[in-house]
């Protein structure tokens, strides 16, 4: 028993080594990117890079397992040929998809997916592009690197393979399995809240650094996986129908002024500081201020007569990782996926970071979970924050709850990174909070609804923080905004398609700002790049799908999505559509829902051609 555990070590030891030296010949055959990283950029690469190493490993341990537990009752030396076949076709495939990824890299900028395949499709013009040199050197790289992969399985793991019979059967084929659960935590990505993940391993605000590392093979499989053609998708109209739609949504009105007039502008400070917090499921219907339940957020309430209230503002979704997208790229929710979940996609973004970093500003962000967590970490540096606190950079008796770090702890730590600043430098901070979200585990008692219990504890951390930050001369020119990820079905009686859902608040404080008001036009979360660019005179074209709301630059309306359906709310009234049933699930009123979901139906085509099209 004992040499078969050690054959099973050694198959996934082995594959680390495989793996671990792609990084530098990656690095070394894009030497002009990476001339100006230091050796400990490229240690870092490495090490980052393990984590993905190890679940491939895992992988491809799982048929040699498989193997030794036929070996148990059927021992012989057929068991080690089938293992060198395997190691063959692993060796083959490992190798080619490194020698083609490196390649690729140089033309699109991303490790392989499945885009390769569209390519495939026509192979003769594909190869048509492809120089005879770089096609003999990928050549010579792959017979070289499949060779030694080989070699390495067959002269020195699989001979570790025994042919002997042994005792106990039973006993051993439990043992076993155990060890395939084992190699189950490798191939999840660790026991963490996050699954394996390619934003597992980016570390860096340097995209290349965070390419090099990620393992080639997993970004192959994991974009197979989740592979779709969204062009394809919600084809409603014929382009040109498309097309005049959204003109009408998203062109703005000829006499709105680009930028604000002198008497137009929110903000007494032209570049303020700026922070955003981003509000775990804090909907509209808690916060009396916005018309929900009395008693919850007396901080909130306060604060909302001193800021500029944004009184109808609705969430673009009903999940934090679209939720971000929306708020910090104005790129609205998919009904269907999520372009966070696609690298290759989100870095292709616009974000409200990267404007401001024309500016002279550094993004930070702060969250107390696990970053990981729906590729989290991969979006914030493609979006442009050079800096990320999260669960892993606080103690372990700070992590008290399922998701991580308590905001009363969180806010702690943002109000001494806030006070420190470095003089002449402006930052972008962006803290997204985390104990409104279930199961609402959570240092107070104050309401009987866990729910709201939450929420007011986060509120009485917003309080706490305002106050304190009122205190000290960054309040005189900070910018704070606060924005809700997404809604919460609360009341429980909501469904899930209702406007209810996705009312949420925004409210701008500081002493950046003019003076208190509230802006009534009817917009959505992807409106708040466009809002705020432009009340910083910055351009805010590149945000396709953002509309100004301060004053209104185009017709005021939102679009919400939910599982494979939309909302449409504007002056005439809100409409929802089913996308599986071709049914409108809510019309109110029924005149002119057509109209306003004929416009929900050409945002949702022109949002899957541009997904599809990145």
């Amino acid at each position: 028993m004992k040499k078969r555990l050690l054959f099973i070590f050694a198959v996934f030891a082995a594959w680390l080594p495989v793996f671990v030296i792609q990084k530098p010949v990656f690095m070394l055959y894009h030497v002009a990117a990476a001339g100006e990283c230091t050796s400990m950029d490229w240690l870092s690469v490495a090490l980052h890079g393990l984590t993905l190493d190890c679940t491939i490993a895992g992988y491809l341990t799982v048929i040699p397992l498989l193997c030794v537990l036929v070996s148990v009752w059927f021992p012989g030396g057929y068991l080690r040929k089938a293992a060198t076949v395997y190691a063959g076709i692993m060796a083959v495939l490992v190798a080619a998809i490194f020698a083609v990824d490196v390649a690729l890299y140089t033309f699109w900028g991303f490790r392989m997916d499945a885009t390769i395949f569209f390519y495939m499709e026509s192979l003769s013009d594909a190869m048509a592009s492809i120089s005879a040199g770089l096609f003999a050197r990928q050549v010579v790289l792959f017979l070289v690197y499949a060779f030694a992969i080989f070699r390495l399985f067959s002269r020195y793991i699989i001979p570790l393979l025994p042919d002997t019979p042994v005792k106990r059967p039973v006993l051993n084929t439990f043992t076993f399995l155990l060890a395939g659960g084992i190699l189950f935590l490798p191939i999840r990505g660790g026991v963490t809240t996050s699954t394996a993940n390619v934003g597992m391993v980016y570390f860096s605000n340097n995209q290349f650094l965070n390419h090099s590392a990620i393992n080639p093979v997993f970004s192959l499989i994991a974009s197979l996986s989740k592979q779709q053609d969204f062009a394809s998708q919600f084809d409603f109209f014929p382009e040109d129908e498309r097309k005049e739609l959204v003109e009408s949504l998203l062109t703005p009105d000829k006499d709105a002024q680009p930028l604000p007039a002198a008497g137009d502008t929110l903000l007494t400070v032209k570049r303020p500081d700026i922070l955003l917090i981003i509000l775990e499921s804090f909907t509209a219907n808690a916060i009396e201020a916005l018309g929900g339940t009395a008693g919850v957020t007396p901080n909130l309430n306060r604060l909302c007569e001193e800021g500029i209230l944004f009184t109808n503002l609705y969430a673009n979704s009903f999940r934090t990782d679209r939720g971000l997208a929306a708020i910090l790229n104005g790129y609205p929710a998919q009904p269907t996926t999520s372009v966070m979940k696609y690298p290759a996609k989100s870095q292709t973004l616009p974000s409200i970071s990267k404007a401001l970093a024309g500016e002279g500003y550094t993004a930070g962000m702060l969250y107390g979970g696990d970053i990981n967590f729906t590729n989290m970490q991969s979006y914030f540096y493609s979006a442009g924050y050079s800096s990320i606190v999260s669960d892993r950079n606080f103690p372990l008796s700070d992590r008290l709850s399922k998701w991580g770090v308590n905001d009363d702890v969180t806010f702690a730590y943002l109000y001494n990174a806030i006070t420190k600043r470095e003089k002449g430098k402006r930052r972008f901070t962006t803290f997204l909070t985390l104990s409104s979200h279930e199961p609402f585990d959570v240092p107070f008692r104050r309401l009987a609804n866990p729910f709201l219990n939450s929420v007011a504890f986060t509120d009485s951390c917003i309080g706490s923080f305002i106050d304190k930050i009122k205190a000290t001369p960054v309040w005189n020119d900070l910018l704070v905004i606060m924005i809700a990820d997404h809604g919460f079905r609360y009341p429980n009686k909501l469904k899930e398609y209702e406007p209810a859902r996705y009312h949420i608040p925004m409210l701008w404080l500081g002493g950046a700002i003019k003076e208190a008001r509230k802006i009534t036009a009817t917009g959505s979360q992807t409106d708040l790049a466009a809002t705020l660019l432009n009340q910083l005179g910055i351009s805010h074209q590149a945000f396709a799908f953002s509309k100004n709301l301060a004053p209104p630059s185009c017709p005021p309306y939102a679009f919400y999505t939910y599982h494979n359906g939309f909302g449409f709310i504007d002056a005439t009234g809100v409409s929802a559509y089913d996308n599986e049933s071709n049914k409108p699930l809510l019309e109110d009123p029924d005149e002119k829902s057509r109209e306003r979901i004929n416009k929900g139906k050409a945002l949702l085509q022109t949002l899957y051609d541009d997904l599809g099209s990145r």
